[in-house]
């Protein structure tokens, strides 16, 4: 997994005096939990826009001032409810023999027969699926190869698995699928109608042409009494 290297600076008082001290200075107070201890420290707002304002999922370098380098994944994120600023961010310590859980973005590979051929839509029911693996092992995306869905085909979290992370869903739970679309839909029932008034146009017109023969050869009598006073 691609990694992005943040600047630290190690806070020496973590009270809301100076908390708010460094958020007036463009800073935000950061936490690395899962060591032997906590580490707070700050970096610069402008330093997390790749790591924050991005779908991809990214590992973090986080080196100190005084040397000391710790590879780590955001655990959480606070922002201010007005102005969406970072408020604060929590981070995890990885270490290379220890599984962690991370979030990684679901990418499509191919185009679908049921799109293409038959008017189906494409549903994305998961854009992000959540892994667990070695840090070694994470991956930065999920590959999701849709070349071979006709319309009604799913892919399920069982079709994705692999050696090498697991993933923390149920096998059943649905990641993309071809849908009928709408348009389809409304196009199949217009379809439908106009046939349906079609046909019942044409048996209109053959029991006209039926009454009016009926009604003829069904009345002799009245055919030689019109005759009778014409000759009269």
């Amino acid at each position: 997994m691609k990694s992005i290297t943040i600047k630290g600076s190690k806070r020496e008082s973590v009270g809301k005096v100076a908390t708010k001290a460094l958020r007036n200075a463009g800073r935000v107070p950061c936490v690395v939990y899962g060591g032997d201890n906590p580490l707070h420290f700050s970096a610069l707002e402008l330093d997390f826009s790749k790591l924050v304002y991005t779908p991809n999922a990214h590992t973090v370098l986080i080196t100190m001032e005084n040397g000391t380098e710790i590879n780590a994944i955001l655990q959480d994120i606070q922002f201010h409810p007005v102005n969406d600023s970072i408020l604060h961010i929590d981070f995890y310590q990885l270490f290379d023999n220890k599984e962690v859980s991370i979030n990684v973005p679901v990418r499509i590979k191919g185009a679908a027969p049921g799109v293409l051929n038959s008017g189906g839509t494409l549903i994305m029911n998961k854009r992000k699926l959540k892994v667990k693996a070695i840090p070694a092992n994470l991956p930065d995306e999920i590959t999701v190869d849709i070349s071979e869905l006709e319309l009604g085909d799913k892919i399920y979290t069982a079709d994705l698995k692999n050696e090498n992370y697991i993933l923390l869903h149920s096998e059943n739970m649905v990641v993309c699928q071809v849908k009928i679309s709408r348009a389809s839909i409304l196009e199949e029932e217009e379809e439908g109608a106009e046939g349906a008034e079609g046909a019942e146009g044409t048996e209109g017109a053959e029991g006209a042409e039926g009454a009016k023969s009926t009604d003829s050869s069904q009345n002799p009598d009245k055919e030689g009494s019109d005759k009778k006073s014409s000759e009269n």
